[in-house]
């Protein structure tokens, strides 16, 4: 049985690329296969660009909800070309149009129909992705001044049935984030939309629960 305290706090002082070096080492541990997930919103590069420094091939998952503003997917593609990733896009089973009338635009935060309205945007495609890859380690951008709920996080943190969420960055500030991205002339798009999380530092869900 994993010992996620022993592992934290093995991992506690080290950089976002010896916790990619651990994640991703099947000698380490007995986890060997690996995703990492990105909405290509803002800084995502960054641990798109340590990630492929060790393992260039990893799956990468993007659930494209659709929503996306086109600055987003402008810079989707340059990063996907600039990190030669293997990208897996998965998408929602209903279409935008579909849910605009279903929901008469974006629902109501804090409702029923956004629970649903999120389950269908994310949940749903993001399961399906976890079905199809069957991974054992997810990697995630995560950072703690992001919202409260990952104020309270571990760097390991268990995500599911034999699946370990590892979040590299969780202890890097905007400032880190915008210095790598200048450092290593990333592409970088801050004009993001989320139609699930409504309010900044929100909660999208994905990471509210477990898979």
């Amino acid at each position: 049985m994993t010992d996620l305290t022993v592992i934290n706090q093995t991992l506690q002082n080290k950089s976002p690329l010896e916790i990619i070096e651990w994640a991703l080492n099947p000698n380490d541990h007995q986890h060997k296969k690996s995703i990492i997930s990105t909405h290509f919103g803002p800084y995502e590069a960054v641990l798109l660009h340590l990630t492929s420094q060790v393992k260039p091939d990893i799956d990468v998952v993007w659930v494209d909800n659709g929503y996306a503003t086109n600055d987003t997917y402008r810079v989707a593609n340059k990063i996907i070309d600039q990190l030669k990733l293997n990208i897996h896009i998965f998408v929602p089973q209903r279409t935008q149009a579909y849910l605009n009338v279903r929901y008469n635009g974006l629902p109501e935060l804090d409702t029923p129909e956004h629970d649903e309205f999120t389950k269908i945007l994310k949940l749903e495609p993001f399961n399906r992705a976890l079905a199809t890859l069957k991974p054992t380690i997810w990697l995630t951008a995560l950072r703690k001044e992001q919202s409260a709920l990952r104020q309270g996080l571990d760097i390991v943190n268990v995500a599911g049935n034999n699946l370990l969420k590892v979040a590299p960055l969780l202890e890097w500030t905007t400032q880190d984030m915008q210095d790598y991205i200048k450092k290593h002339n990333l592409p970088n798009e801050l004009n993001y939309f989320d139609p699930t999380k409504g309010l900044q530092g929100r909660e999208c869900g994905l990471h509210k629960v477990n898979f």
